[in-house]
């Protein structure tokens, strides 16, 4: 987000304003403004004129959970404001709410005509984004209908309808039409000398197949409440360490942002559940991989989240073959959404399987729960969904036929399916991309890992040592493959990936560093991986680098290919310190406190890749998620890793 935009983020709900608080319906800087609400956009316009004229910002919007500023008309110094107005907006779970308040300025009595112009053109993400791709919307009908308190805003399609309320205390004077389908709501105020009168707006948004009983909270300040007092909880009994003040600092605004990115979701037996999203604007929604890490990263901590998000991935596992959505028996979805065009299919990811990753991931999680909670009823509850897991990486996963887990390109959706999912993003030092099926270093390493903890839930929650042994053997025999076919002598360090024909692909990038997590490498490869991740080319200062500098293929404000991901990070000062290189992990975990400290304590999805030396300040990404759970995460994962150091 630029700071033209400040986004504000409830559960399955956001909404992003501009400085004074208006909704334009404008795409700025990579982010789309207006209130959505699961995928859908259910208000495209909210802006607010006083005597025809829109007033101009003294204090614009900051940052917060509730967005607040105070405008006044345009005028020069000759001429004294005639009167203040105190905004100061929230969302809810499926709603938005704003307060004002008009203040006169002037010692006589004195009217304003006060408008808000509201519309919603319920537009899916999907959309938005700026691919520039279209989608036919046939037989798709648009409705307002003037109500005694505001307006309601309707959407048909077919079976498919959205709702989007309007409503006002006072109610408005009048219900304008402005030539456009928006909808301008009017208030006469007469103010007395220096009086004041208030205004609360509610707008509820009601997407289709939701049957959720809501309610619009009373007022911005009643919703803030709720929302510190569910921060409160999620922070509290959380022994943050008090010699790294800062450290402490991140994993409080971290466990607070994980408090509002948690959106519905449905276990196995239809009970209701609340799971990480991985991120907002685009990503408010479940996505496999983003959850599972960021419960890991959590999961000493709040094991809450490990607690509902595996069995809300247990109810999404695939059954079936499905090529349009590339789900095989077993997998693990990778991203869940509940907008327009996922119901009607003309866009794959309703329920959508193109991760390598997932799968390998739901079973590290699963183990580390279970080791970490005792809880050995879920392990048996989730015993079926498991194996399963294993099965499809031995059989469409690609371990028995190909020796390691394989991906091919999705031309309906992912290129790559690894955690660098963007089209470019596994690469040759050069740039050249690889043909065929990849081979990714990092999904290798989370299959060792899940193999080795699902052989221990096997012998010890199962009572099944024959299973236990099968898994061990495989994993032991991966983990022999793996240095054979993946270890670049020339440069002492993994290859990113494999292609098609068994050929490393030979960027060095920071996937190495989910190799030390994993434990895939033997003690002697792993320390040296650790060091050169510390090497300048690879550290920025803020961080390692997705992409080593120096690579004809790397470029600091790529996406994948040089940038410094937190959580990437976070994995790597876990490996780090499980090889024993506690001061390379100190190194990294202070780099990320730094960067944290000079955005208010909260890390970003990305940073550029520019080095400190350079820049005495991270530079941000332009198009990074704000909130990202995993990012969100990261500071209580350098916890666990280096402690209070």
């Amino acid at each position: 987000m630029t700071d033209r935009h400040h986004l504000l983020v409830y559960g399955g709900t956001f909404a992003a304003v501009g400085d004074g608080g208006d909704i334009s319906g404008v795409r700025a800087a990579g982010s789309p403004e207006g209130l959505f609400v699961r995928d859908a956009r259910h208000l495209s316009r909210w802006q607010l004129t006083v005597d025809g004229a829109v007033p101009e910002a003294l204090s614009p919007v900051a940052d917060g959970d509730t967005a607040r500023c105070v405008l006044v008309p345009r005028g020069g110094r000759n001429e004294p404001p005639a009167y203040t107005l105190f905004r100061e907006q929230a969302v809810g779970d499926g709603s938005f709410i704003e307060s004002l308040r008009v203040t006169s300025n002037r010692p006589v009595p004195t009217t304003i005509r006060l408008a808000i112009t509201a519309d919603a053109d319920f537009t899916d993400q999907f959309e938005l984004r700026s691919d520039h791709r279209t989608y036919a919307k046939t037989g798709a009908t648009r409705s307002r209908q003037v109500l005694d308190h505001g307006v309601e805003f309707a959407y048909q399609r077919g079976e498919w309808r959205s709702i989007t309320t309007v409503t006002a205390d006072p109610a408005p004077d009048g219900v304008e039409e402005t030539g456009t389908g928006a909808r301008r709501l009017v208030w006469t105020l007469d103010l007395d000398p220096h009086g004041t009168a208030e205004l609360t707006l509610r707008v509820m948004a009601r997407p289709h197949g939701d049957k959720r009983a809501l309610r619009v909270p009373r007022s911005p300040a009643a919703l803030s409440s709720q929302l510190l007092c569910q921060e409160g909880e999620f922070v509290e009994g959380v022994a943050f360490p008090t010699g790294w003040p800062e450290l402490a600092a991140a994993c409080a605004r971290g466990l607070a942002d994980l408090a509002a990115l948690q959106v519905p979701a449905t276990g196995p037996d239809g009970e209701e559940l609340r799971v990480p999203a991985a991120g907002a604007p685009w990503f408010l929604t479940l996505l496999g991989r983003d959850a599972l890490l960021t419960s890991l990263f959590a999961l000493p901590y709040r094991p809450r989240l490990a607690a509902a998000t595996l069995p809300a991935l247990a109810a999404t596992q695939a059954t079936e073959m499905v090529p349009e959505s590339v789900a095989q028996p077993g997998k693990i979805v990778h991203e869940v959404r509940h907008g327009e065009l996922a119901h009607f299919g003309q866009v794959p990811y309703g329920r959508y399987y193109g991760s390598v990753d997932a799968t390998p991931l739901f079973l590290i999680l699963l183990g580390a729960y279970v080791e970490q909670t005792g809880d050995t009823t879920t392990a048996r509850r989730l015993e079926p969904n498991a194996r399963a897991a294993i099965g499809w990486m031995l059989d469409h996963g690609g371990l028995t036929s190909r020796g390691y887990l394989v991906y091919r390109a999705d031309q309906g959706g992912l290129a790559n399916q690894n955690w660098k999912d963007s089209p470019g993003a596994i690469c040759s030092a050069d740039g050249t991309r690889p043909g065929g099926p990849v081979m990714a270093a990092g999904a290798q390493g989370y299959a060792y890992d899940a193999l080795r903890r699902t052989a221990w839930l096997a012998r010890t929650a199962w009572q099944d040592e024959t299973y236990a042994a099968l898994l061990e053997q495989a994993a032991g025999d991966l983990r022999d493959r793996f240095q054979r076919d993946f270890w670049m002598p020339e440069h002492s360090f993994p290859a990113l990936a494999l292609d098609g024909g068994g050929r490393r692909v030979d960027a060095l990038a920071s996937d190495a560093g989910h190799l030390l997590w994993s434990g895939l490498l033997d003690k002697e490869y792993g320390e040296a991986v650790g060091r050169r991740l510390l090497q300048p080319d690879f550290f920025s200062g803020w961080g390692v680098r997705t992409l080593a500098s120096g690579q004809p293929a790397y470029h600091p404000l790529s996406y994948h290919r040089g940038s410094v991901w937190p959580h990437d990070n976070a994995l790597i000062t876990l490996g780090l310190a499980r090889y024993g290189l506690h001061d390379e992990a100190r190194t990294v975990a202070h780099a990320l406190v730094d960067a944290a400290t000079t955005t208010g304590h909260r890390l970003p999805e990305v940073l550029a890749g520019y080095g400190r030396d350079t820049h005495a300040e991270p530079v941000p990404y332009p198009h990074a998620c704000v909130r990202e759970s995993r990012s969100a995460a990261a500071p209580l994962a350098l916890l666990t890793a280096v402690g209070g150091a």
